[in-house]
């Protein structure tokens, strides 16, 4: 009792708690052993300090010992020490794996008491999610068929932990995922994408994920599991994470070839995509951000299905209403893949008011290095292909001159060729504002500037000039 409050913990520490309990664990009577264990986990679980103290303690071997006899009850009391222990780091969790641990875990993954396995496959997770090594000794084991027959289990809070056991023994490598799948497990996975339990749905569509993500192969099979149209329906579910992985599952198959992502297209995928980040708000939108602009960068024919879905308004709208930077430097990746194909896609994306907030983010003293670095490539990539002068304009009394050539640059391809639009830039003070640009002599701007300059009559050029030094 006293372990299960953290403001005691220290004062247990202090007083050699864990060498007092470790004889309590081979005592003769059961609830006894129980309860010492279900403390020792309280303790572990605590920090890793005192998870260390648990392994040095020399507790680990004996908890294995009585896995194999004992009652239901210390058999869960005992897989929680596990679990609490090897949550904290690689080394502790190698430390289990050391004394013999995920065997005897295995063999309860097998029990009759659905409790026993669920607390078993909890610690086999918590082991398995810290790197490739340890995900690969708990398959070697010969967790991952239990595990499979586990999500088949009627208990729902079986089914979750086993589902986000397997999510987390996949991520770490395409044989990893390759094991899971070999074991059959995609098809259970998938039909449970309906399922009305929340936080089932979030763990079996990160697992889906998880093994979607490493190939384009693993992709395929995850969608031959016939997960579309039935996973659009988690983008509007209530629940947040369900929203939020059921994007990321999207996203991982999207970007792996044009055919997923056009697959993914005609399934209506895209439009639930950009619904869903019209609906919520923070991080949640981060996977549909990305899946839209995975999507658009395989081809022009993808990017121009994002902006007639309607994507880029919402695209823009994460790039003012989010607050955090990663979120922005996502969409703002995302609006230069649209934009980047040919002069079509970057109207679509001028038209909309993104350049002036992507330029205004590029020049916020307060955005971070990764996100300046973000808007900056997208700008480069909107503005090289943008014919639409009427969107490039008030852009070249704010840019920078590193943007500023690339705007100036578009001007001098556009004007030689367009007469209507050489004397709407006199009118509208372009000609005016491109005098008083402070080039380098011989520079890329410089040249551009003198392009546009010979596409008028000396004597106007001059009265540009004038008009700015007040002086003359």
């Amino acid at each position: 009792e006293l372990a299960a409050r953290p403001q005691n913990i220290e004062t247990l520490q202090n007083a050699g708690v864990i060498s007092l309990l470790r004889p309590l664990l081979l005592d003769v009577i059961p609830t006894i052993q129980q309860t010492a264990a279900l403390a020792l986990g309280r303790l572990a679980n605590y920090n890793g300090d005192l998870a260390e103290a648990v392994v040095k303690g020399d507790i680990l071997p004996q908890l294995v010992c009585s896995l194999s006899e004992q009652n239901r009850f210390y058999k869960k009391a005992a897989a929680f020490v596990l679990r609490a222990v090897g949550k904290h780091s690689p080394q502790l969790a190698q430390a289990i794996v050391q004394c013999g641990a995920l065997e005897m875990l295995v063999i309860c993954l097998e029990d009759f008491d659905p409790g026993v396995k669920e607390a078993a496959s909890w610690a086999l997770g918590y082991i398995a999610r810290h790197n490739s090594e340890l995900s690969q000794a708990v398959v070697d084991a010969g967790a991952v068929p239990l595990l499979v027959l586990c999500i088949q289990e009627p208990e729902i809070a079986l089914k979750r932990i086993a589902a986000s056991t397997l999510s987390d023994i996949s991520k770490h490598s395409p044989e990893l995922a390759q094991t899971v799948v070999d074991a059959g497990a995609i098809a259970h996975l998938a039909q449970m994408i309906l399922n009305p339990d929340a936080k089932l749905k979030r763990q079996v569509l990160s697992a889906l994920s998880q093994i979607a993500k490493h190939s384009v192969d693993l992709a395929e099979l995850v969608v031959e599991a016939e997960i579309f149209p039935v996973v659009l329906t988690c983008l509007k579910d209530s629940d947040e994470y369900v929203k939020k992985n059921g994007a990321t599952l999207i996203r991982e198959i999207a970007k792996h070839t044009p055919e997923l992502s056009q697959f993914i297209v005609n399934a209506g995928g895209v439009a639930a995509v950009i619904d869903c980040i019209g609906s919520c708000r923070g991080t949640v939108r981060l996977p549909g951000i990305m899946m839209l602009g995975y999507v658009a960068a395989h081809s022009e024919n993808l990017s121009m299905a994002v902006i007639v879905s309607k994507g880029v308004s919402p695209l823009c709208a994460c790039l003012i209403e989010e607050h955090e930077d990663h979120i922005k430097a996502a969409a703002a990746w995302a609006l230069g893949q649209v934009g980047r194909h040919t002069p079509a896609h970057a109207r679509a994306v001028a038209v909309a008011n993104v350049l002036p907030t992507l330029l205004a983010i590029y020049m916020d003293t307060r955005s971070s290095e990764d996100l300046q670095m973000k808007t900056k490539k997208a700008l480069k990539n909107i503005l090289q292909k943008c014919t639409y002068l009427p969107a490039l304009e008030p852009l070249l009394h704010d840019a920078p001159p590193n943007i500023l050539k690339h705007i100036v640059g578009q001007f001098s391809k556009m004007l030689p060729h367009d007469s209507k639009a050489r004397r709407l830039f006199v009118t509208t003070g372009g000609l005016k504002k491109v005098q008083e640009i402070k080039a380098e002599p011989g520079s890329l701007l410089q040249e551009y500037i003198n392009t546009i300059n010979n596409c008028y009559p000396e004597e106007v050029v001059s009265l540009q000039s004038k008009c700015h030094h007040p002086k003359l």
